[in-house]
């Protein structure tokens, strides 16, 4: 009679101390941040009668011996009769609902932002930014059928969510001294949720949206009047969207999406690149309008910030096809354009070539000659240097970093992402400076020259790129160097690192691979080149970041210049230039380094430069808004 009743009492205890094993892991694991936390098990969250239901058990708590102890007791107990056994059963069901609602108050108080609070009649937890529970991030297709291991919990859901890690991160970066008597992380939360909810498939511009968010944290943190501000910055002044139907060489028509996105004007006319490109939209023309409206405010020459392009693919194209799709873009951007309205210059898959298109058509179609294109050649507008300006800068700006730490670029190894004309100016200036440059690359690899390139090498490698060549070439004239396939550069040795090619070319494993590479400086040459996790791998590392914002201002002082009256009437030197664009850049670094300082970041901190740079261009911006009313 009793061996099977023993029996049953052994599988009961064996389940409640599975049970009890299970709850210690969960219990252990809900303190790391960002881990999976399931609770799917019981009924718990999907019960409706668990709200009410009365909690029997006593509290979690690490498995010891008092606990095997007591499994022992339960294992005797349930051999006296079948009555405690149903009893014994009955406590293992609600011990688990237990369970579930533990780890709901634990969760709560380990997280202050977070909240549990009772939806018709289930209790839920909330998250105190986006105000909603983890079913409303649910992404599992199976929904709430099917076994546990088909499901993904309500809170590892919530976890995996914007909202929620920005919350988190807010929530820590509430504790600093500066800000701990200012719930700042509910005003700026306001701001990024506000953009989730207009924009949600935007990737790249949420992205960049929380990058100054974060770093405008302890501004908006002593002015509430700036939330305002940021509402109506992130809003462009002004979209288009249009058609762009051209003929090909085989007389075929093809239609393209054109795109400009005028930002800001409150500093005055526009002016940002355009980008031709299969993967540009609308996501990616406003985050390349937004950083531009920061950076040209950042500048010492004020103007408005402006970004444009087209998913046109110039890779493959003959000279006629492409000067047919520049006409026939710009027939409708003509009338968005003027020296008083949007300047356009030069970026991705956009050269001299085809600006010169693009301004021929403009001036046909305005009928008179207005230089407000930069970038053509210089016998019809503008400064001798502009190609070379932004590359330039980058050199410059990585000068004055070292010069803080009585360091100089003569003798340092160089990697430069990229191979288009800001890359190649960067090498330039590197080699003029006694730097080793090492390594270019491109969307299908990069390419290491252990000896470093020297000018005839550059040259070498423009001429690949003219002929629309692969970078594997060069390693068939150069012995010593090697090109990998499906690689990034950063795996290599060196002391220096330029991010020349792309958006988000930085991810968190190439981030680590920077670190580990003995690298303690990275030069931002395009706009938004690591994702977020590579940025707090290189912050974690103490990793000194140059943002674009600053680095890269080069383009917009030598587009200044080129608007200039004095600049118009004469022809500058290579050495009147350079001059002109070290002090600029100067001017931009020192701006950017006081105005982190005033805010409370140490000058030798990772952040420093790029929250500066951004706290200084956000305030410029605000002020002229400010000033000029709410329009």
């Amino acid at each position: 009679m009793l061996q099977p009743t023993t029996g049953v009492g052994m599988n009961s205890a064996m389940d409640d101390m599975n049970l009890i094993q299970q709850a210690q892991r969960h219990h252990l694991v809900v303190r790391e941040i960002g881990e999976e936390i399931d609770l799917e098990i019981g009924p718990g969250e999907d019960d409706p009668s668990f709200g009410n239901a009365t909690l029997i058990g006593a509290p979690l708590r690490e498995s010891s011996a008092e606990d095997h102890g007591e499994s022992k007791q339960m294992m005797v107990v349930s051999q006296l009769s079948n009555d405690v056994q149903d009893l014994s059963q009955t406590q293992q069901v609600k011990r688990k609902k237990k369970v579930v609602k533990r780890w709901r108050e634990e969760w709560a108080d380990t997280y202050k932002w977070a909240y549990v609070d009772v939806k018709d009649g289930t209790p839920r937890i909330f998250c105190s930014v986006c105000r909603e529970f983890g079913r409303k991030h649910r992404r599992n297709p199976y929904g709430n059928e099917g076994s546990r291991n088909m499901q993904m919990s309500a809170l590892e859901e919530h976890n995996n969510s914007l909202l929620h890690k920005e919350a988190l991160r807010l929530q820590s970066a509430s504790k600093d001294k500066i800000m701990a008597d200012k719930p700042v992380y509910v005003k700026a939360g306001s701001i990024l949720e506000a953009t989730l909810k207009r924009d949600p498939h935007e990737v790249e511009f949420i992205q960049a949206v929380q990058e100054v968010v974060q770093a405008l944290e302890r501004v908006i943190g002593k002015n509430s009047h700036y939330v305002n501000i940021m509402e109506r910055l992130l809003e462009p002044e002004r979209m288009i969207i249009f058609r762009v139907p051209w003929v090909d060489d085989r007389g075929e028509t093809h239609v393209n999406r054109g795109f400009r996105v005028q930002f800001n004007q409150s500093m005055g006319p526009c002016r940002g690149g355009i980008r031709f490109h299969p993967s540009v939209n609308l996501s990616i023309t406003k985050f390349l309008g937004f950083e531009q409206t920061l950076k040209n405010a950042l500048s010492p020459y004020k103007l408005g910030g402006a970004a444009g392009g087209s998913d046109f693919d110039p890779k493959g194209k003959s000279e006629n096809e492409i000067m047919r799709f520049c006409q026939s873009f710009m027939c409708e951007m003509y009338h968005y354009l003027g020296p008083d309205k949007d300047l356009p210059s030069e970026e991705m898959g956009v050269g001299t070539r085809e600006m010169g298109y693009l301004f021929g058509q403009y001036r046909r179609l305005v009928g008179h000659f207005q230089g407000t294109f930069t970038g053509p050649r210089i016998f019809w507008s503008g400064s001798s240097l502009r190609p070379e300006a932004t590359g330039y800068g980058l050199v410059f700006f990585a000068q004055l970093m070292l010069a803080d730490m009585n360091k100089e670029l003569k003798g340092l190894r160089c990697i430069v992402s990229g191979s288009g004309k800001i890359a190649l100016h960067v090498l330039e200036k590197l080699i003029a400076y006694g730097a080793l440059p090492i390594s270019v690359s491109d969307s299908r690899g990069y390419l290491v020259d252990e000896d470093g390139f020297d000018y005839m090498k550059v040259q070498f490698l423009r001429d690949i790129k003219a002929q629309h060549r692969s970078l594997r070439d060069y390693s068939k004239t150069y012995a010593r160097s090697k090109y990998y396939d499906e690689a990034k550069p950063w795996v290599e040795r060196y002391d220096l690192a330029f991010a020349c090619a792309t958006q988000n070319e930085i991810d968190q494993a190439d981030a680590i691979n920077l670190v580990n590479s003995g690298c303690r400086i990275l030069i931002e040459g395009s706009n938004m080149p690591c994702t977020p996790d590579a940025v707090l791998v290189l912050r974690k590392a103490n990793v000194l970041v140059a943002p674009a914002m600053a680095a890269g201002a080069g383009g917009v002082v030598a587009g200044e210049l080129e608007l200039n009256h004095e600049c118009s009437l004469m022809n500058w030197s290579p050495e009147d230039f350079e001059s002109k664009l070290q002090e600029a850049m100067k001017q931009t670094y020192q701006r950017a380094i006081k105005a982190a300082t005033d805010f409370g970041y140490q000058k030798e901190s990772p952040e420093a430069l790029v929250h500066g740079a951004v706290i200084s261009a956000f305030l410029t911006i605000a002020q002229a808004m400010t000033d000029q009313g709410c329009v």
